[in-house]
């Protein structure tokens, strides 16, 4: 008989798919929240190097605010305290509401090192060719600011992906959480648990390193230029 902290091989086949539709929720979880966050973490960045104070320090005060409070309290506290003035959410938009929140604030230091990282030259010139504030941030010197928060922003990517495990404390059901409900269902806490860590790692792992590899490219370019 298998105890309940010892690795079952046939448990592990028979779960599988599960543990494979779990992987499959964390990944559309994470992709969709990564959307929204570089929408707000764009533009919360630009904020960020804005002359303009208003927009300055209310960026900062967001970027703030998120990163210093955990994603746990965040995630609670839009599945619970939205309901106090009105907004009842149900889980999964919850949880893509307080990732896309979280990961927004992270984002947008990504893109303000990005936009601080072009010589400020390449302003002073779009400038002087007559482009407008906006005109130069557009298509000047975003497009190189890109290039470099690319890696950035995978590692974030991957990061998100993980985090997103705390989601299972609001019922969604994703990787971690299907974990948890096989471990309720067979009893068997080692098997489970080795199947979640490996499909995290198949999904980790092929990201981890497409970014190094984009990094490596970035450097040859860099070398060349």
């Amino acid at each position: 008989m298998v105890g309940i902290n010892q690795f079952d091989p046939e448990l592990f086949i028979n779960i599988l798919p599960d543990l494979a539709f779990g992987a499959f929720m964390t990944l559309k979880l994470t992709t969709i929240s990564t959307f929204f966050g570089l929408i707000i973490g764009s533009i919360a960045g630009l904020a960020r190097v804005s002359h303009n104070p208003v927009f300055h320090y209310l960026s900062t005060f967001y970027v703030e605010v998120i990163r210093g409070t955990p994603l746990l309290v965040q995630i609670l506290i839009v599945y619970f305290g939205l309901p106090a003035i009105g907004v009842n959410l149900s889980p999964e938009p919850a949880g893509i509401i307080a990732l896309s929140i979280n990961s927004g604030a992270y984002i947008a230091e990504i893109v303000r090192a990005g936009i601080e990282s072009v010589p400020h030259g390449q302003m002073e010139a779009a400038r002087s060719l007559g482009m407008t504030y906006l005109q130069a941030m557009r298509y000047v010197i975003f497009p190189q600011a890109f290039r470099n928060i690319m890696p950035a922003l995978g590692n974030e990517f991957i990061a998100l992906l993980k985090d997103s495990s705390l989601l299972s404390v609001i019922s969604i059901v994703e990787l971690t959480r299907v974990g948890r409900q096989i471990v309720s269902a067979t009893f068997n806490a080692w098997t489970p648990f080795i199947g979640v860590a490996l499909f995290y790692l198949m999904m980790t792992i092929p990201l981890s390193r497409l970014v190094n590899y984009y990094q490596r490219r970035i450097g040859k370019y860099a070398v060349k230029s």
